[in-house]
C-alpha cells in the first residue's frame, strides 16, 4: 500500500477526509452525519482527558489526533452540505484568537494572567450582546462537576465570588449543617447538590479541578478493590462471604500492597 506524500501535512489529512468520503469512498465514512458521529466525538475527548491525566504524551499524540480526525471529518459534512468548510472553521478561530487578545495583537496592556481571564470574558461578552447571560455558552451536556467549575469560574472573573478561601469554607460548614438538618429525600438531595457545589469551590480556590480529582479517586477505588478481589481469589475467599470488618482489614492490606 503505497502512503500519501507529506503525511505531516494538515493539508494530507484533509485531502484523505475527502477520498473517505467520496462516492468511490469508505462505505463507513460515507454514510457518516453529524449526528451520527456525537458519541464518537464524545469519546475521543475522554480518551485524549485520559492520556492526559496519565501524563503519556504518545498516548495523547495519537489522541489528540483522532480528536482532529473527527473535526475534520465533520467539516467535510458540513462542506457537502453547503454549510461551510475546514477553512471557514479555521479562519473564524484565527480571528477569535486574535480579537481576544488584545494585549498581543493591540495595544492593550494587562499586568497578569487574571487580567487575561478577566478581559477575555468581556470580551466575549461584548460578541454575545448585553442581554445574553455569561454563563449562556456553556453546554449543559458537560459533567455536571465540570459544568458547576466552569460557571463558578466565569461568574468569579466578573467579582461574583469570595474574597478568600476562608469564606468558601465558612459556606461549606454550613452546607453540612443544613444537609444534615434536612428531613426528607428531597431536601437531602438539594442540600446535597449545593454542598458538591461548594466543593467544586473549595477545589477551585486550591487549584483543583474537581472532575479530574474525581477521576482519580475513583481510579484509585478501582486499584485497591482489584487488589483486594485478587487477594481473596488467591487464598481461595469470596469477597462477599467476609464480614464488613474483615472486608476493611483486606481494604488496608490492599492499599498497603500497592504501595510497595
Amino acid at each position: 500500500m503505497a502512503l500519501p506524500e507529506n503525511l505531516n501535512q494538515f493539508s494530507t489529512l484533509v485531502d484523505i477526509i475527502a477520498k473517505l468520503r467520496a462516492p468511490d469512498g469508505c462505505p463507513w465514512d460515507k454514510e457518516q452525519t453529524h449526528a451520527s458521529l456525537r458519541e464518537y466525538l464524545l469519546e475521543e475527548c475522554y480518551e485524549a482527558l485520559a492520556a492526559l491525566d496519565a501524563g503519556n504524551t504518545s498516548q495523547l499524540c495519537d489522541e489528540l489526533g483522532d480528536l482532529l480526525l473527527q473535526i475534520v471529518l465533520h467539516a467535510r459534512i458540513a462542506q457537502e452540505a453547503g454549510e461551510f468548510e475546514i477553512g471557514n472553521v479555521v479562519e473564524s478561530l484565527n480571528r477569535k484568537l486574535v480579537y481576544r487578545h488584545p494585549h498581543i495583537f493591540g495595544s492593550v496592556t494587562v499586568k497578569d494572567a487574571g487580567e487575561v481571564a478577566h478581559n477575555w470574558q468581556a470580551l466575549k461578552q461584548a460578541e454575545r450582546g448585553a442581554d445574553t447571560s455569561i454563563l449562556a455558552s456553556l453546554p449543559r451536556q458537560m459533567p455536571a462537576l465540570a459544568y458547576s467549575l466552569a460557571i463558578q469560574r466565569r461568574v468569579a472573573q466578573v467579582g461574583f465570588d469570595w474574597k478568600d478561601i476562608d469564606g468558601v469554607i465558612d459556606k461549606l460548614v454550613e452546607e453540612v449543617g443544613e444537609f444534615k438538618q434536612a428531613d426528607n429525600q428531597e431536601q437531602k438531595a438539594e442540600e446535597f447538590g449545593d454542598l458538591l457545589f461548594t466543593l467544586v469551590n473549595v477545589g477551585k480556590r486550591l487549584g483543583i479541578d474537581a472532575e479530574a480529582a474525581l477521576r482519580e479517586a475513583n481510579q484509585k477505588f478501582f486499584r485497591r478493590f482489584s487488589a483486594m478481589e485478587e487477594l481473596c481469589r488467591q487464598r481461595g475467599v469470596k469477597f462477599a462471604d467476609l464480614s464488613f470488618d474483615q472486608q476493611n482489614e483486606l481494604w488496608e492490606e490492599a492499599k498497603k500492597k500497592l504501595k510497595e
